[in-house]
């Protein structure tokens, strides 16, 4: 085991336990902006991981969602990536399908990711160079090959209100030209689905490096292909991500293009 992913598979841990248990009480939610929301047991996930990595890796900047500047570009040297609860909305109303995400990142690249589902008790992994694991057991991408077998992920950004594109061109598109577009609220998982062939692909916008850094290593290591919507190269941003199982890239690319923002 790479010694630092089991430092992020301590940190988790503690996020996943507090996510267990604050299922079983009434939860304080909060509103960062119309449709983003926050709930104390984020806060309580974000802490505890803070602390714990903290301790492992004293020095290592760390970049994490509820008290990252808005905009702020990340550190230049190495540093984690913490999405304490991703798929927050869900948890708020009890929905099953979030997760804690951990990234490492050095000189622009993802080195390690950790994604945790506490309700499967579902841990997803992948070291550069290394391989990408589920539970352990190494995982794969899917063999399919034509867009109209494919599954297919997305999700809608928490700007679509005031944004002129909205994703939902691509998203009607998309479903009408596949066997399905799921939408779990879960970017990170979503990933982790395309990366053990659960979905042949997923696609978003304007979310965040903590949604997809973790989720988008898990993918390549898995022997699919990640790049930006529009076919530049990723970069960890979250601005723009397409990851497939690299045999419908390029067609979904051509379709994503074809049916346009808006």
């Amino acid at each position: 085991m790479n010694p630092r992913l089991e430092v992020a598979r301590r940190a988790a841990a503690e996020a996943v336990r507090l996510q267990r248990e604050g299922l079983t009480t009434a939860r304080q939610v909060a509103h960062k902006g119309r449709y983003d929301l926050v709930t104390d047991v984020d806060r309580r996930c974000q802490d505890a991981i803070l602390r714990l990595l903290a301790e492992a890796e004293p020095g290592v900047a760390v970049v994490a969602e509820e008290s990252a500047a808005p905009g702020a570009a990340p550190p230049a040297a190495e540093h984690w990536l913490v999405d304490p609860l991703d798929g927050t909305t869900n948890y708020a109303h009890g929905f099953p399908a979030f997760s804690t995400c951990l990234a490492l990142r050095r000189a622009g690249l993802t080195e390690l990711g950790l994604v945790w589902d506490p309700v499967r008790d579902e841990r997803f992994e992948a070291a550069r160079g290394e391989g990408a694991w589920l539970n352990g057991c190494p995982v794969r991408v899917s063999a399919t090959c034509a867009l109209e077998d494919a599954l297919l992920a997305t999700g809608f950004p928490y700007d679509r209100a005031r944004h002129p594109d909205p994703n939902l061109r691509r998203f009607a598109a998309l479903t009408m030209r596949t066997r399905g577009v799921r939408r779990s609220g879960s970017a990170s998982l979503d990933l982790c689905y395309t990366a053990c062939g659960r979905l042949d692909g997923y696609w978003e916008l304007r979310i965040e490096a903590w949604d997809v850094c973790a989720g988008a290593l898990l993918v390549e290591e898995a022997g699919g292909r990640v790049t930006a919507v529009e076919g530049g190269p990723f970069d960890g941003s979250g601005r723009s991500t397409l990851a497939t199982n690299g045999r419908l890239h390029d067609e979904l690319g051509r379709a994503l293009a074809a049916a346009g923002p808006g």
